[in-house]
């Protein structure tokens, strides 16, 4: 019988389409593999040659720069560097070692931030990885290592690369620095709120206590206050901290750290705060009772502390660095200050000596004002950044970080010196008081909505006194946006305008109704161009920054003259702007300096939101600005900001002795003019003036008066005036002191910037 066989089982074969898939699947597949591999070994070498290189933190150059205090000096009468003020700002830090703590204080926060602190290497990975796995490293998992490092860094983000370094960081630094310098690094840069990093300044603050003299109750209490330092403040919340120090009390007791006796004891301990109604200081204690150093310091201060951190910063340090190193880093800054300059401004604007009278109720809702002086070298004598009573320290200064409009006092440096400098103008020139066509209309009107006319024409000097608005219009036609903008912001060095909008808006150039605004820093150093020959010097407040030794320098400034525009230029500009005080239509007359000749301009924007004073004597060059925080119309007589300048500088100039402004050149010349034709005078002309002009470019001379009618009817009068106020400023006569009147022709901002 035949035996019977089952058929042949027939082979699958794959099409060719799907043995290219495979091959192509398994060659991806291999090259991530291979990719992974390659990542993971850089990634392991990495981690190798990190944790086991050189050391990444330096904790002996953190305390040797942390141990010190910063001084800054002034110079006094003899120009010998006097003690201006130790720096105990926003950080408020001193080292101090293991043995001069109290016993419990390194126990209450390793039991209450890091249990396992003894045992790891510098990363709990226990913590580690349920922080990946709960909370994307959004909190928990760092130990008190990697919490330094976050301390000393100031890298606190919220990434992986972030948390990656730290981790390679902490497992180095625990290769070459032993637990308990680890710990007493972390305890004197742990934040704990109030301005206070490390634990002695702390148990100052909250206790009055020097940090070896607390107990128990008290460690947990500081201890409390690490996770989140606003909401566990004990001065500001002292129930959240009693709560959060009970948390902390009983992990101790849990870890065996203290015994039950201990907790109950110091669960019971009332904790008297420096703010408690029954805390009494210790006065007979000098290490103690300073809990906090409540000295307020000057805007000037204030200014030369965000000076030193800004050069710093230029020079390769972080932002972090260089704060650092103000607060804690030993540093001697020899400050430029003149102490009797910056106690007068201080006197007026804490006094609010002149200011209008306000009936507010609430003081946050009174004028504010500004004021810097300067001499003609750059150095910055003297900043008041406020009025009133200033209550913070390195609060909002606006001498240097609130750019107003300037209004009017803007047309020196955008219109007149430009076109002066560029022959475009003279003294004398003959400019129609009429506005431009500008977007359809006639724009813009002089104070009081004043058109002027087109058959009106006056002298560039007279329009500056008096300070038109049609004349600077008409003139920036002349020379043209480029021209005016780029002397404003590439020669003198207005930097806050808005490029884009400024750079193309009549309104902006010639009436100063700028998008951007300035400074008062910013109109004082640019000023200073009309009383020291043309010069413009950048603006500083120390000489040099040095280490605690005070041999090594570390900054020091280096002010160096740019010459900006001709010494001819800017003797002109300053006999034109001297008439602006003396002239009987300028917009400063009685606000000149008692004794002192005085060169300035005034401003006034639209709305009447800001006024300015921008003016020099032959000893300072100053620019006052006054107004409100927010927008709000201005009800005063006259102009608050000149007053101000004349209170503080009658003051300043009470005793110097008679000085005169130098010439820097002997080609310029004073010659009488036609106040008819604005050229110079022949022998037929009957009404003349003298002015002031460069021997480079001199008017033609008068042949006929045939221009058309010109000045007002009381031009002639002014301009006489001045003529005898420009004879006397040159021989040094003193200028008048009468009280300061209302302004006659106010300017203002009459329409918005195109």
């Amino acid at each position: 019988m035949r035996k019977r066989t089952s058929p042949a089982k027939k082979k699958k074969n794959l099409s060719p389409g799907k043995k290219k898939a495979l091959t192509a699947l398994l060659a991806v597949l291999f090259t991530c593999g291979l990719t992974c591999v390659i990542i993971g070994c850089y990634i392991l070498f990495d981690i190798i040659s990190t944790v086991n290189g050189d050391r990444i933190i330096d904790l002996e150059f953190y305390r040797q720069n942390q141990d010190q205090t910063t001084i800054i000096y002034a110079n006094d009468e003899e120009n010998n560097p006097v003690e201006l003020i130790r720096l105990h700002g926003e950080q408020n830090r001193v080292w101090v070692e293991n043995e001069d703590m109290s016993e419990w204080l390194g126990k209450a926060f390793v039991s209450l931030e890091d249990k396992r602190f003894e045992k790891h290497h510098g990363v709990d990975w226990v913590r580690t990885v349920l922080g990946v796995i709960k909370n994307r490293f959004k909190q928990g998992g760092s130990t008190i290592t990697q919490q330094l490092i976050k301390n000393l860094t100031g890298e606190s983000g919220r990434t992986i690369n972030r948390k990656y370094n730290e981790i390679l960081s902490a497992l180095n630094m625990e290769k070459y620095y032993e637990k308990d310098v680890i710990l007493e690094a972390y305890l004197n840069t742990v934040y704990l709120s109030h301005g206070c990093y490390g634990v002695k300044t702390a148990a100052e603050t909250y206790f009055g206590k020097d940090v070896s003299e607390l107990n128990l109750a008290e460690c947990a209490s500081l201890a409390a206050i690490t996770q989140f330092p606003a909401e566990y403040d004990p001065l500001w919340n002292p129930e959240n901290n009693k709560k959060r120090q009970k948390y902390c009390l009983d992990s101790m007791l849990e870890q065996g750290v203290i015994t039950k006796e201990q907790y109950d004891e110091a669960l019971a301990y009332e904790l008297v705060f420096t703010n408690s109604e029954n805390y009494v200081a210790d006065d007979d204690d000098g290490d103690t009772d300073s809990a906090i150093d409540n000295e307020i310091q000057s805007y000037y201060v204030d200014y030369v502390i965000d000076s030193v951190i800004r050069d710093l910063k230029e020079i390769g340090y972080s932002h972090y660095e260089a704060t650092k190193m103000i607060y804690s880093g030993g540093l001697r800054i020899y400050s430029a200050v003149d102490t009797k300059v910056q106690d007068e401004l201080e006197s007026v604007y804490v006094q609010r000596t002149n200011f209008p009278s306000e009936r507010v109720s609430d003081s946050s809702e009174l004028s504010q004002s500004a004021m810097t002086v300067m001499d003609y070298s750059g150095r910055v004598v003297a900043m008041v950044g406020g009025a009133g009573e200033k209550t913070e320290n390195r609060s909002n200064n606006r001498a240097v970080s609130a750019a107003r409009q300037p209004g009017s006092s803007i047309k020196p440096l955008s219109i007149y010196a430009p076109a002066i400098e560029e022959n475009y103008i003279t003294w004398s020139s003959k400019i129609k008081n009429y506005g431009i066509s500008w977007k359809g209309s006639i724009w813009p009107t002089n104070y009081g909505g004043n058109p002027g006319s087109p058959n009106s024409y006056v002298t560039a000097q007279y329009a500056l006194a008096i300070s038109y608005n049609t004349v600077p219009a008409q003139i920036l036609m002349m020379m043209g946006f480029e021209t005016s903008y780029s002397y404003l912001t590439e020669k003198f060095h207005i930097t806050t305008l808005n490029d884009s909008v400024d750079s193309v808006s009549p309104s902006a150039m010639a009436t100063g109704g700028t998008n951007g605004g300035v400074t008062t820093l910013q109109m004082a150093a640019a000023f200073a161009c009309f009383g020291n020959g043309g010069k413009y010097y950048e603006p500083y407040c120390y000489y040099k920054v040095t280490d605690s030794t005070g041999e090594n320098i570390i900054l020091q400034s280096n002010s160096q003259p740019e010459q900006v525009i001709s010494p001819e230029t800017a003797y002109v500009m300053n006999e034109m702007l001297r008439t602006v005080m003396s002239s009987s239509a300028g917009t400063a007359r009685g606000y000149a300096v008692s004794g002192f000749t005085t060169y300035a301009k005034t401003g006034t924007t639209s709305d009447n939101y800001d006024r300015w004073c921008v003016a020099g004597t032959p000893y300072y060059v100053s620019a006052v600005w006054f107004g409100y925080d927010y927008n709000k119309e201005i009800r005063a007589s006259g102009n608050p900001a000149a007053l101000i300048f004349k209170t503080v500088m009658d003051r300043v100039h009470k005793n110097l002795a008679p000085k005169s402004f130098e010439t820097y050149t002997d080609n310029v010349v004073q010659k009488t003019y036609c106040t008819v034709s604005g050229l110079l005078a022949g022998s037929g002309c009957t009404s003349k003036a003298t002015g002031w002009y460069k021997l480079s470019n001199l008017p033609g001379t008068c042949a006929g008066c045939t221009a058309p009618v010109t000045e007002p009817d009381n031009s002639a009068t002014d301009e006489t005036s001045t003529t005898q106020q420009a004879s006397e400023t040159t021989s040094g006569t003193a200028e008048s002191t009468s009280a300061a009147p209302s302004e006659t022709s106010p300017e203002s901002t009459s329409a918005p910037a195109a």
